[in-house]
């Protein structure tokens, strides 16, 4: 079986390839993967089948007339520009994030189409909690709107509803899965608004100072790394018809404030590590941050077997066991 996985050389990638070598898929052996990115990713460590690494920008639709001619039974849709530098830079999000989705969908659509319909591939879109927007409920439930309040989320819940419509046209066998923010983020930081998240945690762990731009009342919903390639692999392997007619999916995770991360923190490593955490307010995060989801209450995902941590100190606990290459607290 031949799998893709677009955005590759990212960190969700290089935790899906991973995932791929050590646990497979249940639907099938892994037979090819291929790993596209904007730059070169690597093949990842003692896998048994072959990688091929191929580099292009998904918002150029020959990319995606070439990547759908190689026919993957497989495709994990993680290609995108982060939040933070979707909302700076409005034309490089849509090119990327909605019309290299566009373009992907319909180059699948045409391979469909030349094939008479023999080949529909799985495809996984990696979503994100920012389809939502306020004024939240207490917790989001599987039933509440999608009104983004961002140019990224925008983005995201645009490129859900392709996905949707062009697996009910039975063009490809399609979901969306929405990632709660990925914490603790391993190696440096990006441009990602949500990325100070990780930064409060990954550089006291690692002895440096970290900064925060937003106040400790702030409430998110967590997911580790681990959790997040796991998501992506179960979601690969679920039964279409257990979908029904809503291809999009809240995943779980851990809902905490800010203050309740510190904390957690200071429960792993000690006090030593909670004062290098530096205040320092961003009006500009703190824009974004607030029209951001807080808290779920998902039903489907879990009865449909996604798993999550139970709490923060086990995110961080993940990221020590998995990303950490100091000494550990």
């Amino acid at each position: 079986m031949k799998v893709l996985i677009l955005g590759g050389a990212g960190m969700l990638g290089r935790k899906l390839a991973a995932r791929l070598v050590t646990h497979g898929l249940a639907r099938g052996a892994v037979t090819e993967l291929i790993l596209h990115d904007i730059v070169a990713g690597e093949a990842p460590a003692g896998a048994a089948f072959k990688t091929t690494v191929l580099t292009g920008n998904i918002a150029d639709a020959d990319q995606s007339t070439r990547l759908a001619a190689l026919k993957p039974d497989v495709i994990w849709h993680l290609a995108a520009i982060v939040s933070g530098e979707a909302e700076a830079n409005f034309d490089k999000g849509w090119d990327i994030n909605a019309r290299g989705s566009w373009h992907l969908l319909e180059a699948l659509r045409a391979q469909n189409e030349a094939s008479k319909g023999a080949y529909r591939p799985r495809l996984v879109f990696a979503s994100s909690i920012a389809v939502f927007g306020a004024p939240f409920p207490a917790q989001i439930d599987d039933d509440f709107l999608c009104a983004p309040q961002t140019s990224y989320g925008a983005q995201k819940a645009i490129t859900e509803m392709l996905v949707a419509d062009y697996a009910r046209k039975g063009f490809i066998d399609g979901l969306s899965i929405r990632l709660p923010t990925v914490c603790v983020r391993p190696g440096k930081p990006n441009a990602a608004a949500s990325g100070f998240f990780s930064g409060i945690i990954r550089e006291p762990l690692n002895g440096l100072e970290a900064i925060l731009p937003v106040s400790d009342d702030v409430r998110h919903w967590h997911a580790s790394p681990r959790s997040a390639a796991k998501f992506l692999t179960h979601a690969a392997d679920l039964d279409e018809a257990a979908l029904g007619g809503r291809r999009s999916l809240n995943m779980p995770g851990v809902s905490c404030t800010v203050a309740e991360q510190i904390e957690a923190l200071g429960r792993v490593a000690g006090s030593d590590a909670v004062a290098l955490i530096r205040r320092v307010p961003d009006d500009a995060i703190m824009a974004i941050v607030k029209n951001w989801p807080r808290d779920f209450a998902p039903e489907r995902s879990p009865a449909l077997g996604f798993e999550a941590e139970s709490s923060f100190d086990v995110i961080i606990r993940i990221y020590l066991e998995d990303d950490f290459e100091g000494v550990r607290p």
